[in-house]
């Protein structure tokens, strides 16, 4: 019938057309997204393969742990509607705890990793029982505060942090042998494919539901019997803890930390991935990672127009995006699947 076939069953007329089959391979599975995720890392674990200069390992390297990050603050912000301008200042922390205490002290790095992730969640702990009462840009403001005084301590304290010009750190070694590039590469990899997969089921579990309740209607949810505060605190905590992770393997990668890692601009920058690529949205926060890092190299011969141009993009984002460039286009392409069905 003309490029069209007619199959009747059960009573009912499907359609198929030529991209049908692989809408109904991909339903057939009962999750798309798990395929999509094991194509995206199959491709991405490829790249060290392929790539055989350094500096550009180096910089998928800095997407890929700027994505957790950005995961991480989507999830709070998304869930809860809570924004941290602080999660600078808890990334620089898991550096500099995981720094001290496998430099000063001669801790194996294996150990310095999990103490700093715990320090970080009880820190975090500490000022989301102090502040998550607030909301809105009362909260913002807040970790704002905490932000700095952690980036004046660090920025004072010599023996902690270095001062100023910072620290080394004692590298990740595996059987005595310090991990290159390429291995950094796949670990980094291999930790955001199981955060994305953390998020997502967190997402999808009767938790991650009452946690968007938070977001959407908070007073609805009290009345429902759902303990906004606990779900406030236990998201936070899971954010920071995140945050300490990549903070304290960054610094054993880098194999050295300064205090400029706790800076606002580098909240800011974190916070922009996610408006980006779309508040919510677990995909989103992996592209808006890799947009905001990638433009400075990108644009590495005009410097002076970097934050300039990043701002635009940010203001386009908001005008013409609001809900950030991943969800817009989901909300596009299913506009165009439904207008094709018949």
């Amino acid at each position: 019938m003309n490029n069209l076939k007619l199959k009747v069953k059960q009573g009912q007329v499907l359609a198929a057309s030529p991209a049908r089959p692989v809408v109904a391979a991909l339903r057939r599975t009962g999750n798309p997204g798990m395929i999509a995720l094991a194509a995206f890392a199959a491709l991405a674990a490829l790249v060290p393969l392929l790539v055989t200069n350094p500096f550009l390992i180096a910089i998928g390297n800095l997407v890929l742990i700027n994505a957790v990050v950005a995961i991480s603050l989507t999830l709070l912000l998304g869930t809860t509607g809570q924004l941290s301008l602080g999660h600078a200042a808890f990334y620089a922390l898991g550096a500099f705890v995981s720094a001290n205490l496998s430099g000063h002290l001669g801790w194996p790095v294996y150990l310095t990793v999990p103490i700093a992730v715990v320090s970080v969640s009880l820190f975090g702990w500490g000022i989301a029982r102090l502040f998550l009462r607030l909301s809105g840009y009362y909260l913002a403001v807040a970790t704002l505060g905490i932000g700095l005084l952690l980036g004046i301590v660090l920025r004072n304290e010599l023996k902690l942090s270095g001062g100023p010009d910072g620290m080394p750190v004692a590298p990740l070694e595996v059987f005595g042998k310090a991990l290159s590039e390429q291995a950094w590469y796949w670990t980094f990899l291999a930790l955001l494919v199981l955060v994305i997969v953390a998020a997502n089921n967190l997402l999808r579990s009767p938790a991650g539901r009452a946690l968007r309740s938070l977001h959407d209607a908070e007073i609805a949810a009290k009345t429902s019997g759902v303990d906004t505060q606990a779900y406030k605190i236990k998201v936070f905590v899971f954010s920071c803890g995140l945050v300490g992770l990549m903070g304290a393997l960054y610094g054993h990668y880098s194999a050295f930390i300064t205090p400029a890692s706790a800076s606002f601009v580098r909240s800011v920058e974190y916070v922009m991935m996610v408006v980006i690529g779309g508040i919510g949205s677990v995909p989103g926060a992996v592209i808006g990672a890799g947009i905001v890092t990638l433009l400075p190299n990108v644009l590495a011969g005009m410097e002076h127009y970097e934050i300039l141009l990043i701002g635009c993009i940010l203001l386009v984002t908001i005008l013409f995006m609001p809900k950030g460039l991943v969800p817009t286009l989901q909300k596009l392409a299913n506009r165009i699947s439904n207008k094709e069905r018949p």
